[in-house]
């Protein structure tokens, strides 16, 4: 029986751990690194409905906004901080990414 507890103890401390980074901001960027399987494979987790609800709190059209938010924090894993401006800190996949039209696609 107790050999049985270890090694459920022992499965779960290497199938689920998370860690906030030091370098992360808490309020501003939500991201944990997720460390799964006997491997230790490194996954990145964003917070995207989070921190697009934050970034789109004050926009004139809040759900296209958090719509289109919620589809560049997919893909390139951040979400600037604050409510407008700061897209560079996402670097050239969040401000390079364009709509059918050519016109910028990321909040």
């Amino acid at each position: 029986m107790a050999l049985r507890f270890l090694l459920v103890a022992a499965v779960l401390l290497f199938c689920i751990t998370v860690q906030v980074p030091s370098n992360a901001k808490t309020e501003d960027h939500q991201i944990h690194e997720v460390v799964r399987g006997a491997n230790r494979r490194l996954m990145t987790y964003v917070d995207c409905g989070g921190l697009c609800n934050a970034r789109c709190s004050l926009h004139s059209r809040p759900n296209v906004c958090t719509r289109a938010c919620g589809t560049c924090c997919q893909r390139c894993k951040c979400v600037p901080p604050g409510t407008a401006g700061n897209r560079e800190l996402c670097g050239k996949c969040y401000t390079e990414m364009t709509t059918h039209g050519n016109k910028t696609k990321c909040p």
